[in-house]
């Protein structure tokens, strides 16, 4: 039967790369993980193995590593945008440059003296950004990963249906906790655009989605999701799909009744598996959803 050559791409995956910007005696510190997929005229090297159109991984890395001296690192979706551009602009056979990046923050420990080179590694979340760009239009996704919040109270889950495997037991005052997968589409498609503050706008972003699950008296984490989403459209003019993965982090009250205690809403058993995986998209009004459904795939 004969065969054909459908979608496929390459490129250098997880290149970690720390920029060190020395303003004095104080330093900052870009630590970001960078992963560059290339595709385009590419049916040779895969009916022949002719490697005429092939620029090699390993220039890929390179090129990632003389960008941050060249270029700087001012935010993950701009040294994205930087590498895409080149990609596609240096290289005839190469159509579309897909860039993704994880960026680990670290923060300065304050110290007496004058010092601002010594930093901790901060864990709350992991920033990510995903810069497509196919020579004339480009996709800009940005989000996060592992970011871990809790509602100890305001959280109800009653009212839902019941058969004859069902034991759960209604709550009306539970603990709402999850990690959040989020990510986020901008409308910035081409240079003729005004491109977004990238920094402002993701402070700003996770600042909206936050408040959102902690003022949102809860039903449903699929009603918290939605607010989440609904709260960055409605603040972010930049942003036109929200999509998040919410696993609920489930915690039990314990039954202390065989040690003659009453449990009045202060001690749980946090369970890590199995469960509930709640997701869902926010778009503006008129607007196609385009981002994934499997955000690992993004």
């Amino acid at each position: 039967m004969p065969t054909i050559l459908g979608q496929n791409q390459y490129g250098k995956a997880e290149n970690r790369v720390v920029k060190i910007t020395r303003d004095g005696a104080t330093h900052h510190i870009k630590d970001l993980n960078v992963s560059v997929s290339l595709s385009g005229d590419m049916d040779e090297v895969h009916y022949s193995g002719s490697n005429a159109n092939v620029l090699p991984t390993d220039t890929t890395k390179n090129t990632v590593y003389a960008f941050a001296k060249e270029h700087g690192i001012e935010s993950a979706e701009q040294f994205g945008i930087h590498l895409a551009r080149h990609f596609v602009t240096s290289q005839e056979p190469i159509r579309t440059a897909r860039i993704r990046i994880e960026e680990y923050s670290w923060e300065r420990i304050e110290t007496s003296g004058e010092a601002g080179h010594s930093f901790v590694r901060k864990g709350q979340e992991t920033r990510l950004a995903q810069i497509t760009f196919d020579g004339e239009r480009w996709e800009v996704v940005s989000g996060l990963k592992d970011l871990v919040v809790m509602n100890s109270t305001d959280s109800e889950f009653w009212g839902y249906v019941k058969d004859k495997y069902t034991t759960l037991q209604e709550a009306h005052d539970r603990i709402l906790a999850t990690q959040v997968s989020g990510r986020w589409r901008f409308n910035w498609t081409d240079d003729e655009q005004e491109m977004p503050h990238w920094d402002e706008s993701y402070e700003q972003t996770k600042k909206h989605m936050l408040q959102a699950f902690a003022e949102t008296y809860s039903l449903s984490l699929q009603q918290t999701l939605y607010q989440m989403g609904a709260r960055i459209i409605d603040n972010r003019s930049e942003i036109d799909e929200v999509r998040f993965s919410l696993p609920n982090k489930h915690h039990f009250l314990v039954d202390l009744e065989p040690f003659g205690l009453k449990n009045d809403n202060e001690v749980y058993f946090a369970a890590d598996r199995p469960y509930g995986l709640i997701e869902g998209t926010i778009l503006r009004d008129g607007c196609e959803a385009r981002i994934p459904v499997d955000l690992t795939n993004l």
